[in-house]
């Protein structure tokens, strides 16, 4: 009998070609991640979205044709069902692609003893423009339910972040020796998805919980070299420095040859893992000289993981 709903939040990714536009679409009409004033924001992010799609779809099929996102996401809840047994229900919430908050919430309708729902993001680290904006698209959705008479009495539960959470720690410390049996010969530069500086300066607390993220999975490799960079910078604004292009470069420079890069903000592979890290960043590496340039894969549906996972839900309390 089902008594608690958990919802897996994440950003989703076109499951096609054709889904890029509309995608992107979705993606620049957020007002959590674009501030273009509301009035005109849709128009705009409908011109953004018609100028970028072509070349993103040559990104999209460098990578198969589609992102992965959804298919190891739901692997990800698959695992976590099985760990936590029937007394709870794991849908997969995306943001700004299918299956979409209001299909999750369509399905934990049908259970007829809920009492409450989890909220759990993909994003270990909390930034108002990923977790919070996936908080904020499941509120709006969850009052349209109850409008309809659905979820009267049910009672929701966020988990903000678990960027320092021990078991969290471990995974991505298990998944770097996995991965990378001669780790001790390579310099590691971590990276995570960057963010307008203004938005850090409004307090968001991202760019901490990255760095101490970071300084939580170096004390298990002493003995190792290390750098923190941002990726994905969109637009002419300041981005988190330094960039993760410019430090690759730098570390050549340095007479780095042996460069280990770890994905440190996303527990999926999608376009900024598969694309930018790895075919991108990849041939730059080579260009600048560097001999080996390994990318450690995302988390997935590691053991650790999923016991991650597990443990929040099963340690939040109604």
């Amino acid at each position: 009998m089902v008594k608690t709903g958990v919802v897996l939040l994440n950003m989703g990714g076109p499951d096609s070609l054709e889904a890029v536009q509309p995608f992107l679409y979705n993606l620049f009409s957020d007002h959590d991640i674009i501030q273009i004033p509301r009035p005109i924001q849709k128009p705009v992010a409908w011109l953004i979205s018609k100028t970028r799609a072509k070349k993103t779809m040559d990104y999209y099929k460098a990578m198969g044709g589609k992102s992965p996102q959804k298919e190891q996401t739901e692997e990800q809840a698959r695992a976590l069902q099985k760990v936590l047994g029937n007394e709870y229900k794991v849908v997969v919430a995306m943001r700004y692609w299918h299956p979409f908050t209001h299909e999750a919430l369509e399905t934990l309708s049908k259970e007829k003893e809920l009492e409450n729902i989890i909220l759990l993001p993909l994003y270990p680290q909390f930034s108002k423009t990923t977790t919070g904006s996936s908080f904020n698209e499941f509120f709006r959705e969850f009052e349209k339910f109850r409008k309809e008479g659905k979820f009267k009495d049910v009672k929701v539960k966020k988990i903000e972040s678990y960027h320092d959470h021990p078991t969290y720690i471990q995974a991505m410390v298990e998944n770097i020796k996995e991965n990378l049996p001669d780790y001790k010969d390579y310099h590691f530069l971590f990276s995570a998805h960057s963010l307008p500086e203004k938005i850090i300066n409004e307090g968001d607390p991202y760019q901490k919980q990255v760095e101490k993220t970071v300084e939580l999975i170096k004390e298990y490799f002493p003995e190792i070299d290390s750098s923190l960079a941002y990726q994905s910078k969109v637009g002419p604004v300041k981005w988190l420095e330094p960039m993760t292009d410019e430090m690759i470069v730098n570390l050549a420079k340095k007479g780095v040859k042996n460069l280990a890069v770890i994905p440190v903000a996303f527990v999926s592979e999608h376009s900024e893992t598969l694309y930018e890290l790895d075919i991108q960043y990849g041939k730059l590496a080579k260009e600048q000289g560097i001999q080996n340039y390994k990318r450690i894969p995302t988390l997935k549906t590691h053991p650790l993981f999923i016991q991650t996972l597990k443990e929040l839900v099963e340690s939040t309390n109604f």
